[in-house]
């Protein structure tokens, strides 16, 4: 659950964070620790690309594992740990043969359990398997959309997928958006929900937070000349321009995916 706090001030009145007493106190582990370079929304040449970026608290990268391809070897969850990465929590394994390694924290694992994974592996939550070894209605997350090529979908805190059926090779998954899609029975998911579900609860509450995530001011187009953006100018507020991008990409729920697009014949269902 979020916590309040004391409104001392107008924007603390608001304000909530998120209850991290359940998290080690220990540094995380220095071997699966890399350096983590600011982009600032820079692509490779140091152009801009993603706006509104740059700033914040400095971070390092945790590796995380999303293949999960260490099979038949039982791990013990050692830690539970924050990540400034990702809204979800990690885990930190502990292999039988002394190998460590961190992998998302599904809602129920804590720490002294046990965790496999492998075709064998038993349908409990934290274990990796095939989907073809997984019962329909489970909920499922870090799911790889080509066999062994790592987890790719349903990985945000909170978040979840299910098999609604199993046809020839494919399954029927359900994602957490709503989109139905095929995905090969020889793909490996892990069992249970994204942990940290109560994420998306949390109110900033004031602009300096928002700075330390990284994020700088946006300015509306609208409210910009003719020459910044294609929404500005005009007498006062205008109404007549489509909204759209900074470089002329539609917006507000206008379709942009192409329409020959080679993985559409997976979507059964598109999102909602």
């Amino acid at each position: 659950m979020a916590k309040k706090v004391r409104p001392i001030t107008p924007s603390r009145r608001h304000t909530t964070f998120e209850d991290f007493s359940v998290l080690s106190k220990e540094r995380p582990l220095k071997s699966l620790v890399r350096p983590l370079k600011s982009k600032a929304g820079r692509d490779t040449k140091g152009r801009i690309t993603v706006r509104h970026r740059g700033g914040g608290a400095k971070r390092f990268l945790r590796i995380i594992d999303f293949k999960r391809n260490k099979h038949g070897i039982e791990a013990k969850v050692t830690h539970i740990e924050y990540d400034p990465n990702r809204g979800a929590r990690i885990a930190r394994l502990s292999y039988i043969d002394g190998e460590k390694r961190y992998i998302l924290c599904p809602v129920g694992l804590s720490v002294g359990d046990r965790v496999i994974s492998g075709p064998e592996a038993p349908v409990k939550v934290g274990n990796a398997l095939p989907l073809k070894h997984i019962p329909p209605g489970m909920d499922i997350h870090n799911i790889e959309l080509e066999p062994r090529r790592g987890g790719k979908l349903v990985r945000a805190a909170g978040t979840s997928a299910k098999i609604l059926a199993k046809e020839g090779a494919y399954a029927h998954l359900k994602l957490s958006s709503g989109e139905v899609r095929l995905v090969h029975l020889d793909c490996y998911a892990t069992l249970g929900q994204v942990s940290n579900p109560d994420n998306r609860a949390v109110i900033i509450g004031k602009a300096g937070r928002v700075r330390h995530l990284g994020r700088r001011p946006k300015v509306r187009g609208s409210a910009m000349n003719p020459v910044d953006h294609p929404m500005g100018g005009g007498e006062g507020r205008s109404k007549g321009h489509i909204p759209r991008s900074p470089t002329g990409v539609p917006a507000k729920g206008k379709k942009t995916r192409k329409k020959k697009k080679p993985s559409n014949k997976f979507i059964l269902q598109r999102r909602k």
